[in-house]
C-alpha cells in the first residue's frame, strides 16, 4: 500500500516539531514500512528545511491562489532518522514564512486568530493536491491528513473540479487536538475562504462553522470530508461526542460532537492510541548533581542567545546552586517532575486557586517539604510562565525551568520518582509513556489517552473529579496517598514503578490498527 501523510510538523527533521503531531508523524510511518507499506510525508518547508543539507530540488508545482498564479518548489529530504520505505518532502515558499524563517506556527493578535497559519496551509494544501495531480507521489492508495493544517485538502478533492480526480484515493483524517480548529472567515478578510479561492462558488454546510456562521471550519472540513476520522486514543474517541462542560473544565467536542457522533454512528470514527519508542540500549538514572549539571548548561544556553537574563533563568540558576550547596549528592531525596507547553489545558489545575486563594501547586509543594523537590520544564502563555516564576520565588523546593530542550526533557524523565500530568484534556499524551519507559510512574488527571495508559494502583496513580475543585482536591488527596505508600509500603512502590517501566504502548500495534481499521 502507498500512504501519503500530509501534515505541518515532522520531528524527523531537526527543528520540525512544536507539539506530539510531529513525534507521530516521525514514527508512525516507520512503523507502517515494517509492515511492508510505502510511506511519503510532506509538509511546508517554512523557508528553512528546504535549505537543510541534503535538500534535493526535484521539481515544482503552478497554482491559482487568491486569485494569481502562485509557484512553490518541491524538495526530497535525507535524514539518517529515516527507515527504508519511508521518505521525507517539503513544498516551499515565501508565503510559508510569514512569522520568519522556520517559525511553524504564528502567534496572531486575538482579533485574527489563525490568520497567517490558515492563509499558509490553505496554499500548502492547493500545492500538495496540485503535486498529486501531476504524479509527483504516484499509484497512492490513502492520502492521509493530520489536523485542520492538512484539511483544505479534503475539501479541495470533494469541490474543486481541477482536484476531483483524487477523490478515488481514500481519505483518513486525524484529529490530534479538536481544541484547535483554524476557523477563519468565509469572506471580507485576506485570510478567507472566497480570498484564498475565488473560484470556489459553491460550498458545503458541513464545512462551515457550528458557533459561527459566517466561518469555515477547517477542522470541521476532515471530521465530515473524509472517508475515515481517527481520535488519537479510544478514551478520547468516546469523549469528544459530547458536549463541552465548563464547571468541569471537560471540553468535549468542542462544538463539533455532533458531526463526530454522525461519524461514529457511521463506522467513521476510530479510537487508536499513539505510541512510544521503546530503545533496546537501557538508561541510567541520574544522581540529582548530574541533573543539575545538565539543567545549568542548558539554562546557560538559553541565558546566552538573548542580550538579557530573564527572571525565569535567573531565579532557576540560583535555585541549582542552592540545591548542590544543600544535598546536591543526596540519593533520597523525592523527586516530582513535570514537562508540557504552558497552556490552559496542561497546567489550570495547578494554577487554578484554591478556597484559600492559592493555587494547588503550592498545596503540593508544601506536602514535599524540605524532603522533595519539583521540576517543571515548559513554556508557551507568558501569563502562565510568570505565574510559575512566582512560585518559584516563593518555595525553595520548586525549580522552573522556562523552555524546552529534548535533551533535558530526556534527563527529567531518566530522574524523577513522580511525573506529573494534570491536563484538563488530553488527546493521547505522549510524556506519559516516556516517563513511564524509564520506570517514573505518573500522577495524570484521568481523561482521554491517560486513561488508555495509566491504571491506578497498577502502573501508575490516576485522580477525576466533577468539577476543577474536586479535581484540585482529588489531585493533592491522591498525592498525599503516594507520598504514604512510597514511605511505608516501599515494596508495593516498586512494584508499580517496575510495572510502568513494563507497560508498553508500541507503534508496531497502531501500525496494524491503521491498516485495518484506516486505510483498508
Amino acid at each position: 500500500m502507498k500512504i501519503l501523510m500530509v501534515a505541518a510538523e515532522n520531528a524527523v527533521l531537526p527543528g520540525g516539531k512544536v507539539g506530539g503531531i510531529g513525534d507521530v508523524i516521525r514514527d508512525i510511518p516507520a512503523a507502517l514500512a515494517e509492515l511492508g507499506h510505502q510511506v511519503d510525508v510532506v509538509i511546508p518547508g517554512y523557508q528553512h528545511f528546504s535549505k537543510l543539507p541534503g535538500a534535493k530540488r526535484v521539481g515544482a508545482v503552478d497554482v491559482s491562489f487568491r486569485g494569481v498564479g502562485e509557484h512553490l518548489e518541491i524538495f526530497e529530504l535525507t535524514s539518517d532518522k529515516l527507515t527504508d520505505g519511508v521518505r521525507c518532502w517539503v513544498v516551499d515558499h515565501p508565503l510559508f514564512a510569514p512569522c520568519g524563517s522556520g517559525k511553524i506556527y504564528c502567534n496572531d493578535p486575538p482579533g485574527r486568530p489563525f490568520a497567517s497559519d490558515a492563509s499558509k496551509f490553505a496554499l500548502f494544501g492547493v500545492a500538495v493536491a496540485q503535486a498529486c495531480i501531476e504524479q509527483y507521489w504516484p499509484k497512492l492508495d490513502v492520502i492521509h491528513l493530520h489536523d485542520w493544517h492538512a484539511a483544505f485538502i479534503a475539501l479541495l478533492v470533494r469541490y474543486m473540479p481541477a482536484y476531483q480526480s483524487l477523490a478515488k484515493h481514500r481519505m483518513v483524517y486525524t484529529i490530534h487536538n479538536l481544541s484547535l480548529q483554524g476557523v477563519r472567515p468565509v469572506e471580507g478578510d485576506e485570510s478567507s475562504l472566497h480570498a484564498w479561492f475565488p473560484q470556489l462558488h459553491d460550498y458545503p454546510q458541513e464545512i462551515v462553522d457550528t458557533r459561527y456562521s459566517q466561518c469555515v471550519n477547517p477542522m470541521r472540513m476532515g471530521i465530515n470530508l473524509c472517508d475515515r476520522v481517527q481520535a488519537v486514543s479510544p478514551s478520547y474517541a468516546r469523549e469528544i461526542q459530547a458536549p463541552s462542560n465548563i464547571e468541569s473544565g471537560y471540553v468535549g467536542g468542542e462544538g463539533l460532537e455532533d458531526d463526530l457522533r454522525r461519524a461514529a454512528s457511521e463506522g467513521r470514527l476510530k479510537g487508536i492510541l499513539n505510541g512510544a519508542e521503546y530503545p533496546k540500549t537501557k538508561t541510567s538514572r541520574y544522581r540529582l548533581n548530574q541533573l543539575l549539571d545538565a539543567a545549568e548548561t542548558q539554562l546557560l544556553q538559553w541565558v546566552a542567545a538573548t542580550p538579557l537574563v530573564t527572571n525565569s533563568n535567573l531565579l532557576a540558576l540560583r535555585r541549582a546552586d542552592i540545591w548542590r550547596r544543600t544535598g546536591g549528592g543526596a540519593g533520597n531525596n523525592f523527586l516530582m517532575t513535570s514537562v508540557g507547553r504552558l497552556t490552559d489545558q496542561k497546567v489550570t489545575l495547578l494554577l487554578k486557586n484554591m478556597p484559600d486563594g492559592r493555587p494547588a501547586l503550592e498545596h503540593l509543594l508544601e506536602r514535599l517539604g524540605t524532603e522533595g523537590r519539583m521540576i517543571l520544564l515548559g513554556s508557551g502563555d507568558t501569563i502562565l510562565e510568570q505565574k510559575l516564576v512566582d512560585i518559584s520565588a516563593r518555595h525553595q523546593n520548586f525549580m522552573f525551568l522556562c523552555g524546552y530542550a529534548d535533551t533535558l526533557t530526556d534527563v527529567l524523565y531518566d530522574s524523577g520518582d513522580l511525573f506529573l500530568m494534570p491536563s484538563s484534556f488530553e488527546p493521547c499524551g505522549i510524556s506519559q509513556m516516556l516517563a513511564m519507559r524509564a520506570g517514573q510512574p505518573c500522577l495524570v488527571h484521568h481523561v482521554g489517552g491517560l486513561i488508555d495508559t495509566v491504571i491506578d494502583g497498577e502502573n501508575g496513580f490516576a485522580f477525576s473529579g466533577a468539577n476543577q475543585l474536586q479535581q484540585m482536591q482529588n489531585m493533592i488527596r491522591r498525592f498525599d496517598d503516594i507520598l504514604i505508600l512510597r514511605s511505608q509500603k516501599p515494596e508495593d512502590w516498586n512494584s508499580i514503578r517496575k510495572r510502568a517501566k513494563d507497560s508498553r504502548f508500541l507503534w508496531s500495534n497502531a501500525a496494524k490498527d491503521y491498516v485495518s481499521q484506516l486505510y483498508s
